[in-house]
């Protein structure tokens, strides 16, 4: 009885957490539709709102809710690895910092900031999931309900159920050492590629059709993913730099934390300027866009929500690098579909996506699950695989250890001096 009563409250919990990020999408979408609206009505006016945004969220974050900067990813590690204790170690994942993380992140879009609600989301569930189970007796214990109340958050921001069991076994428990993970999935191509190459696109219960020979994607793949994978580990070089780092810019973070957003709001506002407002908000539209077929723009749109997603994230407010991450992966496959018609447009784009995601948060399961459920196709599961593969092994080149675990440091118990004395 004790085991079916345990079982149905943590479903109804699993329930909440997955209305609570139902409900934080449609204000995030609602919130970019009437920055959006804003701006056709008084484009420079809108600009402002990013510096004084970035600004005005960085003192509320650091004033009522220091625990809801940033992903909101890096929290949920570093409070699954260790127990609570006290204030510090019990706010990472609360429903109190989840509530704040979806007023400030929302807020944050509503000035057109380039961040995502799927980090966020994580925490958000995660916080809910952990408060409202306490004190349970018996069955999974606090760090599997931090994890699964994590997955669940990333596969109700996707609508991907897989990629959220994908994202707790790789990112936040790290079930798999890095070798293993990475020798499974080169194994997996290798035999893969091998099938294709003999018998074309086959499907266990009949072929699909196609001709035993490679096509464009596979042979693609290992380029795009080559590129994105370079530079998703600068991106996240660059900003583990500034969050976690002891360099120049991260002590002037430190010192002045809100002067230090507002500039990032100004450079923001610059980079919005000169892309006509590409840069505004997650990039759901311009990534839609870039998939159908509308690939003009597709480098120079890269290279603006590159800048415009570090500016955002190295500032430390609410926001999470997910969607940017898609859209600036989105433009840079666009941008070789661009520039020979060898690569085939919809699937470098998605390609693009899988390659740039998995070099930022080297984690190339997750990555290309997340692509192989939006996409659907199974015609692509082989090459997002490659490519992802490839991009893990050249984001190690430049960033050796994933940004949501640098970033999680800051967030350990035994980082409570250091942060507090930030607060101070």
């Amino acid at each position: 009885m004790r085991r079916a009563w345990r079982t149905a409250i943590i479903v109804g919990v699993a329930i909440l957490g997955g209305l609570a990020a139902a409900g934080f999408a449609r204000v995030a979408d609602e919130a970019m539709g009437v920055h959006g609206r804003l701006y056709e009505m008084a484009p420079w006016a809108t600009l402002a709102l990013l510096p004084i945004g970035f600004a005005l969220v960085a003192w509320l974050t650091r004033r009522y809710a220091p625990e809801a900067a940033g992903s909101g990813i890096p929290q949920v590690i570093a409070a699954a690895q260790q127990r609570w204790r006290g204030r510090w170690g019990g706010q990472r994942v609360t429903i109190k910092t989840g509530a704040w993380k979806v007023g400030l992140s929302s807020l944050l879009l509503l000035c057109g900031a380039s961040i995502g609600r799927e980090g966020p989301t994580v925490q958000v569930v995660a916080g809910i999931m952990r408060t409202l189970t306490r004190g349970l007796k018996g069955g999974a214990g606090r760090r599997a309900l931090i994890l699964a109340g994590g997955a669940a958050g990333v596969a109700a921001a996707f609508n991907t159920p897989l990629a959220g069991v994908v994202f707790a076994v790789e990112e936040l428990a790290r079930s798999f050492e890095r070798r293993t993970h990475t020798t499974v999935i080169l194994v997996v191509v290798i035999a893969g590629v091998t099938s294709y190459a003999v018998q074309g696109d086959y499907a266990y219960f009949g072929v699909r059709g196609g001709e035993p020979a490679l096509n464009s994607a596979w042979l693609s793949a290992p380029l795009i993913g080559l590129t994105g994978g370079l530079l998703g580990g600068l991106f996240s070089r660059m900003l583990a730099g500034v969050l976690g780092g002891a360099g120049r810019l991260a002590r002037s973070r430190r010192a002045r934390p809100v002067t230090f957003a507002l500039v990032c709001g100004l450079i923001a506002a610059g980079v919005a300027a000169l892309s006509g407002g590409l840069t505004f908000g997650a990039g759901y539209a311009e990534t839609q866009s870039l998939l159908q077929g509308n690939l003009d723009e597709g480098l120079s749109f890269a290279v603006y929500k590159f800048i415009a997603s570090l500016a955002a994230a190295a500032s430390g407010i609410p926001g999470g690098i997910f969607a940017p991450s898609l859209a600036t992966g989105a433009g840079i496959g666009a941008a070789f579909a661009h520039i020979s018609p060898f690569f085939a447009g919809h699937d470098s784009v998605v390609l693009g996506m899988t390659s740039y995601l998995a070099g930022v948060v080297q984690s190339p399961l997750t990555a290309a699950v997340i692509l192989m459920e939006m996409t659907r196709d199974p015609g692509l599961v082989g090459p997002l695989l490659l490519a992802a593969l490839v991009a893990r092994w050249a984001s190690g080149l430049i960033m050796p250890r994933p940004i949501y675990h640098v970033l999680a440091d800051e967030w350990r118990l035994d980082a409570e001096p250091k942060v507090a004395a930030k607060r101070a």
